[in-house]
């Protein structure tokens, strides 16, 4: 229910008697009024004030652009404010001190505001109570004789329907930026892999970004003073160079390293014998549902990685692990267990992987003690062995691994279901050798959202799940083959453009792997960063159908993805830390629900991919 008039904010009503105050004062002869004109030399601040470049330079909640309505250009902003947000939109500009400023920008909607904050001042702002097209609003202020930086802001009121902005802008007096920095110095190497190279550098003062240049050419933007290059081939030499940035430019190039990449090995859990783009898909193995049973042997040869569903517990702490194949009582079509194991030896011998997935969403494991990783480890083994498997992938749901309040360091955990299943796959890893394939599908909740929450220690009672596969995929990103992140039956997650991203199109899946890619700050520590992994580890979780999960996307946004994520084109709002050529591939839940959607999901990965 919108608020009446009386409901409107107290600091709103007083904003409009100072307003009127302010007006009579102005009629007073003899006084000169201040002009809300903008002057010559006046300069518009605001960057992106049209949208044009998406969210980029803005900090919002609940918002996100659109190409109509629209006032200007081609882009505009809209937001929806809860019952308890109201969808503000804000950026910070730099200013000079005890100058005149105007803010003004079109709105439409229920209850829009405009205004700036930290002026030095007083701190204003204009509003419309109903604006059904496009409406200007403007406000004037003076900033204080030591401030330098303001912010402007826009948004809604709680629970009053969605609002649109655009065209915003701050004229005014401009500010100069100064010179360039100077060339970054120190470059040199780090830990040099088959197909990434870390680099770093010494801290160029006046900076406020670096930009990585491989042969000449630039692939990344960073604020810090490393980065690690992707998606490079292996036994290949490279030249490496950085410049430093800020408002002003950039500096001249850095003087130039070079690393040759390994030749790769066959680390990373068997990465090498996969090809060099895979496609990842679940098998109903042990129990039937809409989707109908796939026999072994019916599965097309577009998966590369297939996933039997699922190995699960005797109980949630024995270890014990199970994987029973679907009764012919529930699949009637379901093959013998000497065709199974025949079907599954083809598909080896032409080159695909068979593991066997262990959880799912009924099959909470908690390995609390030591006795039950042992356990795990010789049940899982037999599993392995009976079907004479490729591997192991950990699809942990639910409660399985939650931290307890005191383990706030992803990099040393010490909850003990953590740390015993971290134990148990190295045990496994070791066992079966450099040609054993791993793999990992948490859901964004364990992994994307350690950016914002880590434990409950620290954050005050939020769920302890929050980044909880952050220490286990941590511990074993060097033995990890794949890391297939469920960008499903997700909710918002926020990216590292700290905006929040939402299932249903290209731009979350480019954030949420792009955040995987890049690295993060855990919890917002800026000292305890999750390193990038590479791109060959990683394979994007999509649904094949929109019976399969929420946040199934159509084939030209998976399409969009893929040209975001490895050729930098077809990005959308989320501008991406850099180009990964060399990213793995897909996964999908599930083979099955392909097969029911008339393999739309894995023919879209062949035509894509060839």
């Amino acid at each position: 229910m919108a608020p009446t008039r009386h409901d409107r904010p107290l600091a709103h009503r007083r904003r409009r008697l100072l307003a009127a105050c302010a007006a009579t004062v102005l009629a007073v002869p003899g006084l000169v009024a201040l002009s809300s004109a903008a002057q010559a030399a006046d300069v518009d601040l605001v960057k992106n004030g049209g949208f044009e470049s998406g969210l980029g330079n803005w900090a919002c909640t609940a918002s996100a652009v659109v190409n109509s309505p629209v006032h200007g250009g081609s882009s505009a902003m809209t937001a929806t404010p809860a019952s308890s947000d109201y969808a503000q939109c804000s950026q910070t500009v730099t200013v000079k001190p005890d100058a005149q400023y105007t803010l003004s920008g079109y709105v439409r909607g229920a209850y829009v505001y405009l205004g700036a904050t930290g002026t030095g001042t007083t701190d204003v702002s204009t509003w419309t109570p109903s604006a059904a097209d496009w409406q200007h609003l403007s406000t004037t202020f003076r900033t204080g004789a030591a401030t330098t930086q303001v912010t402007i802001y826009t948004h809604g009121w709680y629970g009053t329907g969605s609002y649109w902005a655009d065209d915003l802008s701050l004229t005014g007096p401009g500010v100069d930026a100064g010179q360039p920095p100077a060339a970054p110095t120190g470059l040199r190497t780090g830990t040099v892999t088959s197909s990434s190279v870390g680099l770093s550098w010494t801290a160029v003062s006046g900076a406020t970004g670096y930009s990585v240049y491989r042969d000449g050419a630039k692939v990344q933007s960073v604020t810090g003073t490393s980065a690690t290059v992707s998606g490079l081939s292996a036994s290949t030499a490279y030249s490496f160079q950085v410049t430093a940035t800020n408002d002003a430019g950039e500096s001249a190039k850095s003087a130039t390293v070079t690393a040759t990449t390994s030749a790769g090995s066959g680390g990373g859990g068997g990465s090498s014998d996969l090809p060099t783009h895979a496609l990842v898909g679940y098998l109903h193995a042990s129990f039937a549902n809409g989707a109908g049973y796939t026999r072994m042997a019916d599965v097309p040869d577009s998966w590369d990685v297939i996933d039997l569903a699922f190995g699960e517990p005797t109980s949630v702490t024995s270890g014990d692990i199970r994987f029973n194949r679907c009764p012919v009582t529930e699949c009637p079509t379901v093959e013998s267990d000497a065709d199974f194991k025949a079907a599954i030896k083809a598909k080896q011998a032409a080159g695909k992987k068979v593991l066997i997935s262990i959880g799912g969403q009924n099959g909470q494991v908690q390995l609390s003690t030591t006795a039950a990783r042992d356990t795990f480890v010789s049940s899982v083994s037999k599993i392995i062995d009976t079907y004479g498997l490729d591997g192991l992938d950990i699809d942990f749901e639910g409660h399985s691994l939650s931290l307890d309040a005191s383990d706030t360091n992803f990099k040393s955990p010490t909850t003990p279901v953590i740390v015993n299943l971290i134990s148990a796959l190295k045990t496994l890893k070791a066992k079966y050798g450099s040609k054993f394939v791993l793999s990992m599908a948490p859901e964004t909740f364990f992994v994307q959202l350690g950016y914002q929450y880590y434990g409950t220690g620290k954050w005050g009672g939020q769920d302890p799940r929050a980044g909880a596969y952050l220490p286990v995929i941590h511990a074993l990103r060097d033995d990890l083959t794949l890391l297939h992140v469920q960008d499903y039956n997700s909710g918002s997650i926020m990216g590292l453009d700290n905006q929040y991203h939402s299932m249903g199109g290209a731009d979350f899946h480019v954030a949420m792997t792009d955040m995987l890619l890049t690295g993060f700050p855990v919890a917002g520590d800026a000292n305890n960063v999750f390193p990038p992994l590479r791109p060959d580890q990683i394979a994007i979780g999509m649904p094949a159908t929109t019976n399969a999960g929420n946040g199934y996307v159509a084939p030209a946004e998976v399409t969009k993805t893929l040209n975001c994520l490895t050729k930098k084109t077809d990005c959308g709002s989320y501008a991406t830390h850099g180009t990964w050529p060399g990213l793995r591939g897909l996964m999908t839940w599930s083979v099955n629900w392909d097969r029911f959607g008339g393999w739309e999901f894995s023919r879209n990965f062949d035509a894509y991919f060839g």
